[in-house]
């Protein structure tokens, strides 16, 4: 075979492949063809029998690659290869020619033919199979050196060692051979054609020219944002592409050996600035540096304090407040001011106090600020040392004090440093008296002795200052009161005397005065403090108390007894049995009398001198003649003596009377006594007390008949009607002595 000429022709090895079909044998010269676009290639079989001779008689013979309703379609009618395939056959054989083979013509060729006297059709299978590629050629590079490279022509396809090569720099043919040596870093560029072939040479090979560097996106980059570095050039073969950041005064710093430096999410750390090279066989290029400028609001600031030493009142300090931010940040101090917003004290990045005071102590913060962000830094405390101010004392609660209630008093200053604390109270003219060492002063069950006035003092290293007073004043009920007498001596009646009661009471206790009524309620007497007696009688004797009330409560006080003193009055004579005495009668007088203090009682009989008996009852028990008479009685104490009047008592001789004789002395008696009545009330009409006011009202009733009128009986019933006249026996009393005896009864 011999190629035609100006192509590539391609050689192929002789590979038998058999196949048996009645005896002949089809060998194909290779299963596998390599080829390269615009050359020709050649594919060729031969046409055997085991019996060695050749056919004579083989015709339609053909080659192809597709089947049409199960029958071979030949290659020259397919349209696919029109103009481009042709063969040439022979006796033994036959050889497909394919020129400007193309990719698709990659396929797997087979032959098949038909003898005329059989009339059966024989295919070589399997084929052979034909791989057309792009470019057969490729330069290949190796560093002899540092300086020199060496240049290789290499085909993709086994080619016969025949074949010779031109080399081409920048298209224009220099040189003819196998290899080219050329200088390192060369961006020239360099190809190698097989010879007659001037159409279908290798691609150039030449060093990376210049990268260039794109950034995507191209706008303003925010921390956060994804941000792609792409490093690109002309080269071949390919260029390896690397990464570097700027690391200031050392090496750059080697990011990634890819063609893009991508950040997913940049940050600030980011910013600076990059290059990247491009390298392969034939040298390396470096791009020019890009800037990366990445905006971010600002870091969390931090203060810095100078000078960090103790600070006293009037020194120098200065606060400096400082970020990392891009773009530059504003900054701003505040103050915090309790629990209402914090206070703006300045919009510069220092704080400067040229005289620092005690009120500029406190918690501060600077804020940094730029269109992308705010940040607050921490709160910086500034202590300025001072002496304590002057304190103030709060009370708690602040209403009314109440005996027993819980009182705190709490003493504050503002003092750096912190003030130990003092509690006082006023004690007079004496020295305060010390009470409490801390803050505060609890009374936990406050009491009246608590009431006064206290004062707190705070003193630290740099001074001691004194609070004002705060008075303390306790409510409380009135204590039980006491009730005292004046004059305390003996009360004797007519005496002036005063009962004063007081009590302890905050407010001051009202105070009402009553005196014991028995059984029923005490009866009311003043609402003065004092109760007074201007001249005290013995009525006014009893027992009597006070009550001291306020808002908080009601006390009485004990009972105290009045007891005055007076000489007895007018005693009063009493005798039982009340009619007149029989001979042999027991008779007993009773001496009564109102007196303080009590009395001692003696008896005696008109016109004698000597006592009869002592003791307020005088008892006679066998009465006779001579017991006969006037009897009174005298009642005596240290306050002075009084005598009753007399009281008579007469005697009759007794002797038995018969029924009818008592019939008839009662009857006589009781015209006696209707007599003695009606004689009584004509008398009082008449007659006149002599106690004014204390006159009876009914003398009838007062006076026993037996007193008024004294009728003796002696002798028999015959002797009974001599005194059916009535006469007394005995002289009647006088006026004076009947009324004593009215009054008397009327007690």
């Amino acid at each position: 075979m011999s190629p035609s000429a100006g192509g590539l022709v391609v050689f192929l090895l002789s590979v038998q492949v058999i196949q048996s079909q009645d005896g002949w044998r089809v060998n194909y010269r290779q299963t596998d063809i390599c080829a390269v676009k615009g050359s020709r290639v050649y594919i060729s079989c031969i046409i055997k029998h085991p019996s060695g001779k050749y056919p004579s008689d083989i015709k339609d013979r053909f080659w192809f690659t597709k089947e049409k309703d199960g029958e071979p379609v030949d290659l020259t009618t397919d349209s696919e290869y029109s103009g481009r395939v042709e063969y040439d056959c022979y006796t033994k054989g036959c050889t497909l020619i394919i020129k400007d083979p193309r990719k698709s013509d990659s396929a797997e060729y087979k032959f098949t033919f038909m003898t005329s006297k059989s009339g059966e059709k024989y295919t070589g299978s399997p084929g052979v199979t034909l791989s057309v590629k792009d470019s057969g050629f490729q330069v290949q590079v190796r560093r002899s050196d540092s300086t020199w490279l060496e240049l290789t022509c290499h085909s993709s396809c086994v080619l016969s060692d025949r074949a010779e090569y031109d080399w081409s720099k920048n298209g224009e043919i220099i040189k003819r051979g196998s290899s080219l040596r050329v200088s390192s870093g060369s961006t020239d560029r360099y190809s190698c054609y097989l010879r007659g072939s001037w159409d279908n040479g290798s691609p150039a090979v030449y060093g990376p020219w210049r990268p260039s560097v794109s950034v995507s996106p191209s706008a303003e980059m925010l921390e956060g944002d994804s941000l792609t570095l792409t490093c690109s050039t002309d080269a071949n073969p390919a260029a390896n592409y690397t990464w570097y950041k700027e690391a200031g005064t050392s090496d750059p710093r080697l990011l990634s050996e890819k063609p893009q430096q991508i950040f997913s999410s940049i940050q600030s750390s980011d910013s600076g600035r990059y290059f990247c090279t491009a390298e392969n066989q034939l040298g390396r290029k470096r791009s020019e540096f890009i800037s990366i400028n990445v905006k971010y609001g600002p870091r969390r600031p931090s203060v810095s304090v100078s000078p960090s030493a103790e600070m006293l009142e009037g020194d120098s300090l200065t606060l400096t407040c400082s970020t990392d931010a891009n773009p530059a940040a504003n900054y701003t101090w505040y103050k915090e001011h309790g629990t209402s917003d914090p206070r703006l004290v300045s919009e510069k990045p220092q704080l400067i106090f040229s005289s620092i005071q005690s009120f500029d102590s406190g918690r501060y913060f600077c804020a940094t600020e730029n269109r992308l962000g705010r940040k607050r830094s921490d709160f910086i405390l500034i202590p300025v040392k001072y002496g304590p101010q002057r304190p103030s004392v709060s009370v708690s609660p602040s209403a009314q004090m109440v005996e027993g209630d819980s009182v705190n008093l709490t003493c504050s200053a503002d003092a750096n440093p912190a003030a130990n604390y003092t509690w006082y109270k006023e004690a007079g003219t004496s020295d305060p008296h010390l009470l409490s060492e801390e803050p505060q002063l609890f009374f936990s069950f406050i009491r009246s002795s608590d009431s006064g006035l206290y004062s707190c003092t705070v003193e630290n290293q740099l001074g001691r200052k004194t609070s004002e007073f705060i008075s303390i004043d306790v409510k409380y009920g009135p204590w039980r009161p006491f009730v005292s007498v004046s004059p305390s001596a003996e009360m004797l009646e007519g005496d002036s005397v005063t009962l004063t009661c007081s009590t302890d009471a905050n407010p001051a206790a009202n105070y009402t005065w009553y005196k014991e009524a028995g059984t029923s309620d005490p009866r009311l007497l003043s609402e003065k403090p004092q109760l007074i007696f201007s001249s005290i009688q013995s009525s006014d004797s009893g027992r009597y108390f006070c009550t001291a009330e306020n808002q908080l409560g009601r006390k009485r006080s004990e009972f105290i007894s009045i007891n005055v003193k007076y000489v007895p009055q007018r005693p009063f004579v009493s005798a039982s049995p009340s009619a007149e005495m029989l001979e042999g009668d027991s008779v007993t007088l009773t001496c009564s009398t109102d007196a303080n203090p009590a009395t001692n009682y003696t008896w005696y009989k008109e016109h004698e001198d000597s006592p009869r008996a002592s003791g307020q009852i005088f008892t006679i028990t066998d009465f006779r003649a001579e017991h006969s008479g006037n009897y009174y009685c005298e009642a005596r104490n240290e306050m002075g003596r009084s005598n009753s009047t007399s009281f008579l008592m007469t005697f009759s001789e007794g002797r038995p009377w018969s029924t009818a004789a008592v019939a008839s002395t009662s009857a006589i008696l009781l015209v006696i006594m209707i007599l003695a009545a009606l004689l009584l009330i004509r008398r009082k009409r008449s007659s006149r007390s002599f106690f004014p006011g204390k006159r009876p009202d009914n003398i009838a009733e007062q006076i026993p008949l037996v007193q008024l009128c004294s009728v003796s009986f002696s002798g028999n019933q015959e002797d009974l009607l001599l005194y059916s006249n009535i006469r007394p026996a005995r002289p009647p009393r006088p006026k004076e002595e009947v009324e004593e005896v009215l009054y008397n009864s009327q007690l």
